[in-house]
């Protein structure tokens, strides 16, 4: 009898490692897709508004469900809270790409860019293309282009970019069977509201198996003439 403790125990914990396995490399599908009834944020509002600010996202995610949002777009949201470090989205379209997907995110708290970016299914599983950290800065204010336009646009920067919730970029097949994908984000004069010096042009880039390779800067679009 003793010798079949081990042994149950062995079992279930193989068990339980496999059933984590098993969720933890299921891919994000059009499921967890879901697009946001029109009175949804007036009553969450009205809900989640006498909750206290910690909990507020949490209260969000809620009344996704009680709004009739499926599983998989509940899971989702809560999965991209935790990843964001408290930012409610919902995924509210997705173009899969083969070993990567494109999601478009609607952030309806946002005061200024409403849509997001995400490549998903990947390795990491969650991708935010709007996190500058993940870009070829150093390449691009190394270009001649850049130093040209400084002279202009003395406080440029790269911004996230002014999704459009519509607008797929561009894919492209990278070296060794991977993939690449286009992406412009706007060139500001200091702020977000500040003059506009054009785009900046980055590829994402992916191998074969869907693994981040990190970020190429391709060159710079000149804002159009007023």
């Amino acid at each position: 009898m003793r010798s079949a403790c081990p042994s149950l125990i062995f079992l279930l914990l193989a068990a339980c490692l496999t059933a984590y396995s098993q969720h933890s490399s299921e891919k994000i599908g059009a499921s967890a897709v879901w697009q946001m009834p029109p009175q949804f944020m007036k009553t969450a509002h009205s809900v989640c508004d006498q909750s206290s600010p910690s909990n507020y996202g949490e209260c969000m995610i809620g009344q996704m469900a009680k709004a009739g949002a499926p599983p998989e777009a509940v899971g989702f949201t809560r999965e991209l809270y935790k990843e964001s470090h408290g930012e409610f989205g919902v995924m509210t379209g997705l173009q899969d790409e083969g070993p990567v997907a494109f999601a478009f995110i609607t952030y309806p708290l946002r005061a200024n860019t409403n849509y997001g970016l995400l490549l998903v299914n990947g390795q990491p599983p969650i991708v935010n293309v709007e996190d500058l950290k993940l870009l070829d800065i150093k390449t691009m204010k190394q270009s001649g282009q850049f130093q040209d336009l400084k002279g202009q646009f003395p406080n440029v920067d790269v911004w996230p970019g002014d999704r459009d919730g519509k607008t797929w970029p561009n894919s492209q097949a990278g070296p060794n069977g991977g993939i690449q994908f286009t992406v412009g984000y706007p060139l500001r004069n200091g702020c977000h509201a500040c003059a506009s010096a054009g785009s900046a042009i980055f590829n994402w880039n992916f191998d074969a198996k869907g693994k981040f390779l990190g970020t190429t800067f391709q060159g710079m679009i000149e804002p159009p003439l007023k």
